[in-house]
């Protein structure tokens, strides 16, 4: 439903975001359970994260096919893909044929921002208002605001000093940006840098890279999909969406092997190969099952992905600037096409900021540590994402007892299952933090969480009850799961956005067992009648009945 400004609308649901999450939310409660549903949306159409990303190279890195919906096989069959990794025009375009082909864009407000979200313990009500003044009082509400939604603002001094043009890979202009015969300067060479970089170079005068940490990118392989491919795609996709399920990360990985360890030199190298060739994940997820568990196992694949930065970029000294050193796989694989043979170019700097770090944007440029100044006309910024609790902060909750989720979680996120905090009733988060989030396939995790959420509300409506909401001890449980998974691995070994430091340590934010295996959990969870989540049937004042 749309919402009328400047007055105070009562409606069942409130989700914000429409990517992903939010389309197929607002679909499972409003065409399936009958619920009225409000949608807020920042941007002036539909596709989340698709729809700000929009820089040079922006694509997929999960197979076009995979990373995708599968509830509707009326969508899944209409719908056919040119690409075996979608760029973001096409995966904007998917998005945007699924909101038309289910009549969404009706119940989504477009260009508002969520400002403030209030719980109302006498009512047991949220109450949203957003920048246009709309005031919405709801008793379910959702966040579909994703991950990485929310751009780390890089905090360098002069940084409104700059008189050039000045961009950031996550948000970019609409009608992109000409660099034809410009110079440019790009700090930053994560998974968005990698892939605008050599796009970018072919058209800058000169382009001038800033790099504080190297990454083990590689090769993405991507390719046409011809017609006779979509058909054989089409006809098995109930087959193909079972594989993903089971799989570790929501894509199948056949050729995976038990261990790099127990093979000779000579068939590891091969098989190493073998997945390189392959592209996308498949040497990260797809090699062998001991890399992310054993340290000599990951050095093995570390040093052959810094032999083939070697053997690609021609200059020594760039190639070693290129080679990380950190765990391989710790942190997310970019996937590349051309970037480190960009290096090669004539027109291409790479310059590293982690021995001499910038100490200030300038008038024209950018000053380094050792009094370097660079001056270009052009300045991008790919410097990543406040991930994870960033999206969430910004929608300004308020729950019980007038606690903010800020400070609720000051040490760190506290959910159960990565979809609910205590003392935030009825408020859902999808691909939350503590869930498989950003190490599954994203649709399909988005899916299993959509679906969850639609069942407690079904159980909820069914039964009478008013708020639902975590038992504080199941989060800390939850958090103990969450964190012995991950120390069961080599993850928590580099830093990266998987965690969050506080003053008082550290928290994995990522359910590193698996989807599936998430989902067994989540499963007995709500077959157990929702244990370990504390439900309201009356007012707020009313003894809390356990489910």
């Amino acid at each position: 439903m749309t919402i009328q400004t400047n007055a105070v609308t009562h409606t069942d649901a409130v989700i914000v975001g429409a990517g992903f999450a939010g389309l197929y939310m607002l679909h499972t409660l409003r065409d399936k359970l009958g619920m009225r549903v409000a949608v807020f949306e920042a941007a002036d159409d539909v596709g989340g994260t698709w729809y700000w990303n929009r820089y040079p190279g922006a694509r997929c890195d999960i197979d076009s096919y995979n990373y995708s919906f599968s509830f509707s096989e009326e969508i899944q069959q209409e719908w056919s893909w040119s690409e075996k990794f979608a760029a973001q025009p096409e995966i904007l375009a998917y998005l945007g044929f699924v909101a038309n082909k289910l009549k969404l864009r009706d119940s989504i407000n477009f260009e508002t921002r969520v400002i403030a979200s209030d719980f109302d313990e006498i009512a047991n009500r949220w109450i949203i208002k957003t920048d246009k003044g709309h005031s919405i009082v709801c008793k379910y509400y959702i966040s579909g605001v994703g991950v990485l939604s929310s751009a780390a603002d890089p905090e360098f001094a002069g940084k409104d000093s700059y008189k050039g043009e000045v961009y950031s890979t996550s948000s970019w202009p609409r009608d992109g940006v000409d660099f034809e015969g410009k110079t440019v300067g790009i700090v930053g060479t994560g998974a968005s840098a990698i892939q605008a970089i050599p796009l970018i170079a072919e058209k800058a005068k000169h382009l001038t890279v800033f790099q504080r940490t190297p990454n083990y990118a590689t090769p993405l392989q991507n390719r046409p999909m011809g017609e006779d491919e979509a058909k054989a795609i089409k006809a098995r996709y109930g087959e193909i969406r079972r594989e993903a399920r089971v799989s570790f990360a929501g894509v199948p990985f056949p050729n995976m092997r038990e261990s790099i360890l127990a093979e000779n030199p000579e068939e590891v190298a091969k098989h190493l190969e073998a997945c390189w060739q392959e592209g996308g994940f498949a040497l990260w997820l797809g090699s062998y099952g001991d890399v992310l568990f054993d340290e000599k196992a990951n050095a093995i694949v570390a040093e052959f992905v810094r032999n083939k930065i070697r053997e690609r970029v021609k200059n020594p000294e760039t190639a070693e600037l290129l080679c990380p050193y950190y765990l391989y796989g710790t942190k997310r694989q970019p996937c590349e096409t051309n970037y480190y043979e960009t290096y090669n170019r004539g027109n291409v700097t790479l310059v590293d900021i982690k021995s001499t770090p910038i100490q200030r944007i300038t008038e024209h440029g950018l000053e380094l540590t050792n009094s370097d100044r660079y001056e270009f006309d052009c300045l991008v910024y790919s410097t990543g994402f406040d991930a994870f609790t960033g999206p969430l902060f910004k929608l300004n909750l308020t729950g019980r007892g007038g606690v903010r989720l800020q400070d609720y979680w000051s040490e760190g996120p506290r959910t159960h299952l990565g979809l609910m905090s205590h003392g935030f009733p009825n408020f859902f988060m999808i691909t939350g933090p503590q869930s498989p989030s950003v190490l599954f396939n994203m649709p399909l995790g988005i899916e299993q969480h959509v679906e969850w959420i639609a069942d407690v509300i079904r159980h909820m409506e069914d039964n009478g009850l008013e708020t639902i909401e975590p038992e504080k001890k199941k989060e800390d449980e939850w958090l103990q799961t969450v964190q012995g998974i991950a120390d069961s691995t080599l993850m928590p070994k580099t830093k990266t956005w998987y965690t969050y430091t506080g003053t008082k340590g550290s928290s994995f934010l990522v359910y590193l067992a698996g989807g599936a295996a998430y989902k067994q959990v989540c499963d007995k969870v709500s077959g157990e009648g929702y244990a370990g989540f504390v439900a309201c049937k009356a007012l707020a004042h009313q003894e809390a009945a356990a489910l």
